[in-house]
């Protein structure tokens, strides 16, 4: 399967990542050749990648915001629940992996992936239906952090009773009468952060598979947070608990 990946930054990440196979490349004419341009046409090369330069209009059929470049690459390389025990086996890191329950919107996905990237997510797991997966969109709304990152596909209840048997704790971000304010939750040992939909929140079955449950205080007049939001604050949470104990 084949597909298009725009963006200046997206299509740099694709080839500078090089996971994927790649078909050719598509250019606007007329752009400036400096800059990220300068450096994706130099990634298509060293990839001996054709490079066809096109009417603006040409990538407008494929996407909106193309900010006039496309690359065509195969579809997004999964990796498995397995790929990343043995990963967390690989390093000195404590482990931090990212749960995420049926999110629907490719803008969620996309910023909580750019947001795992940048706080050291060694993981994350999605559910193999019923979800949004790693479409084109997706990768845009990660600016590319999906090619650096481990995602599988899998079930949760199953991936969780899994993690649990590594001793990594499983929090769930939820507003539940049984949940604990974020601050009062331990986030700093061996960490698995579980966000769930945007319209429903965890399934029955993945919140009573977690640990524990934790919420963030809010004290303006909206009583929810969008969660590509709840859950950034969450996985921030995390990293500087874990940097405040040096692990």
């Amino acid at each position: 399967m084949k597909e298009w990946i725009t963006g200046r930054n997206p299509v740099y990440e694709v080839l500078q990542a090089n996971r994927r196979h790649f078909f050719r490349a598509r250019i606007a004419l007329g752009m400036e050749e400096n800059g990220r341009i300068s450096q994706i046409l130099a990634l298509l090369q060293r990839r001996k990648i054709p490079v066809e330069r096109v009417p603006r209009q040409n990538l407008d059929q494929v996407a909106e915001n193309h900010q006039g470049v496309a690359v065509e690459s195969s579809a997004y390389p999964y990796s498995t629940l397995k790929d990343i025990l043995d990963n967390l086996n690989n390093t000195r890191a404590l482990p931090f992996l990212l749960i995420l329950d049926e999110l629907q919107d490719p803008q969620n996905l996309g910023t909580l992936l750019r947001t795992a990237d940048a706080v050291g997510i060694q993981g994350i797991i999605i559910p193999p239906r019923h979800s949004v997966g790693v479409t084109p969109a997706v990768v845009h709304a990660s600016s590319g952090a999906t090619e650096h990152l481990l995602i599988a596909a899998h079930n949760l209840a199953q991936a969780i009773q899994l993690i649990k048997e590594k001793n990594i704790w499983v929090i769930g971000l939820e507003n539940a009468s049984e949940s604990q304010p974020v601050h009062q939750v331990h986030l700093d040992g061996p960490l698995a952060i579980v966000v769930g939909s945007e319209g429903h929140g965890m399934r029955s079955l993945v919140k009573k598979s977690c640990d524990q449950l934790a919420y963030l205080p809010m004290v303006g007049k909206i009583g929810s947070l969008n969660a590509s939001v709840a859950g950034s604050i969450g996985l921030y949470l995390a990293l500087q608990a874990r940097q405040r104990t040096g692990k």
